[in-house]
């Protein structure tokens, strides 16, 4: 069985390797989304860095804003952390992000450990 969008999430994984594998763990996140702003450039990957967006309530526009670190391929999400392990909050965070975004496909990815760690989920 195929996965869903299976060969970009490979490819957005892959480049999340490249930059774990040559700047290993240890960093602040910024500078793994720096090197990944790099990378996806170099691979003529489409992206949106901290794409900003609103939430409106009851056809008001409110005044605080969410920001997702990447919007690649114009829909999946990604989202960068640099901690000891993934929690709840990462996890509600990123559904968060994706319904906001409209997104159906999103990534959380992990550059603390000496592996990267990554979790795919769809909605």
């Amino acid at each position: 069985m195929r996965l869903y969008r299976e060969e970009e999430t490979f490819k957005i994984i892959g480049v999340c390797m490249e930059v774990h594998r040559n700047l290993g763990p240890g960093l602040l996140e910024v500078v793994y989304k720096d090197a990944l702003e790099i990378e996806f450039k170099a691979n003529n990957i489409p992206f949106e860095r901290e794409k900003e967006f609103s939430i409106k309530y009851k056809g008001i526009i409110l005044p605080h804003k969410f920001y997702a670190d990447f919007i690649v391929n114009e829909d999946i999400v990604l989202e960068v952390k640099a901690v000891k392990e993934f929690s709840g909050e990462h996890t509600a965070q990123l559904l968060n992000y994706m319904k906001l975004s409209d997104s159906e496909i999103g990534l959380l990815v992990n550059f603390q450990n000496k592996s990267l760690q990554h979790k795919r989920l769809v909605f």
